[in-house]
């Protein structure tokens, strides 16, 4: 029961974080199918500062892997302000723009990763090695009966993200600028006519979400391979939509999805190794979060409520 938790919990905060941006962005009105891209780039330029970084400054690692995760948000909101330029300032229709932002982060991080690993460190390779990422073990709390394995080997970006989830979901329900960013996803013209720039606050919502993105595609990196490489597009970002949908883009909602996702994948694996069941059926427990996706989305689908003005271009 333990593991279950400890890896449930390093799977489901990254992808909460992930799902939080995708609230804001369509929250706004922009759909934003390009999750799933924005967190591999981000997870690319973290991953890349981490290289070029290490190779200079040497020492304490710690302030390298912390820096790269600031660096993987930067790289997330790069690429999202194209996302945001095609949706908003262009006009373009939302959903390809999403797929066409996948397609590119996947090809371009390969093709750079190879160029950058063969010109600059002399290795044919598309990763970049990172360090492992410190986890902590609370003391008192750790013995508590079950709940302890939340306090157990825990990753530190853990509390980092949950503070950022925090100060978001605060932001977005408690403050003017969150009421304008909620507003614009359902009546942007309302907005426009209170004087409020409704391009403006849609393009920050998309630059939000492809930072958080970032941020969580580089918790994955460092979680789930301690390298940046191709493999980090597994369906994560689409998996955070799903999360968010289900949880008609609310965040505590969404929240309850996410753990509900990340404890199905390490319930899986937990499964497998006590049935002895070989190695390849590890390969199947990937699978697990998107059958759970598919049986949620049987019996809620009919019960979320979407902003009303998602997708809806504004003249």
């Amino acid at each position: 029961m333990d593991s279950i938790i400890i890896e449930g919990i390093a799977f489901s905060i990254p992808l909460f974080i992930i799902a939080i941006g995708g609230i804001y962005s369509e929250g706004s009105g922009v759909i934003n199918l390009a999750l799933e891209g924005l967190l591999g780039f981000g997870a690319f330029a973290g991953g890349l500062s981490y290289a070029l970084l290490s190779s200079v400054i040497t020492g304490n690692p710690l302030l390298l892997i912390y820096a790269s995760l600031a660096f993987a948000m930067v790289g997330g909101a790069l690429l999202a302000s194209l996302h945001a330029l095609m949706c908003i300032k262009f006009k373009a229709n939302q959903v390809i723009s999403g797929v066409v932002i996948n397609m590119l982060s996947v090809a371009l991080t390969a093709f750079l990763a190879n160029q950058i690993n063969a010109s600059v460190f002399g290795q044919p390779s598309n990763k970049f090695l990172l360090e492992i990422f410190p986890k902590v073990t609370v003391p008192l709390l750790s013995k508590i009966p079950i709940l302890g394995a939340l306090f157990t080997d825990l990753y530190t970006f853990v509390p980092i993200i949950v503070v950022i989830a925090l100060i978001m979901a605060y932001i977005l329900y408690k403050t003017p600028f969150g009421m304008h960013i909620r507003a614009c996803g359902d009546n942007p013209h309302a907005v426009a006519a209170a004087g409020g720039n409704v391009m403006k606050i849609r393009f920050i919502s998309v630059l939000v979400s492809g930072a958080l993105a970032g941020l969580g595609g580089m918790c994955f990196a460092y979680s789930i391979s301690t390298t940046f490489s191709p493999n980090i597009y597994m369906g994560f970002g689409y998996l955070a939509i799903a999360a968010y949908i289900f949880g008609s883009w609310k965040i505590s909602r969404t929240f309850l999805a996410c753990i509900l996702f990340g404890f199905a994948r390490s319930a899986g694996y937990v499964l497998v190794q006590k049935l002895e069941l070989p190695s390849s059926y590890g390969d199947l427990v990937l699978t697990l979060p998107y059958i759970v996706t598919l049986v949620l989305l049987l019996f809620f689908s009919s019960k979320t409520k979407a902003p009303r003005a998602l997708g809806d271009v504004y003249e």
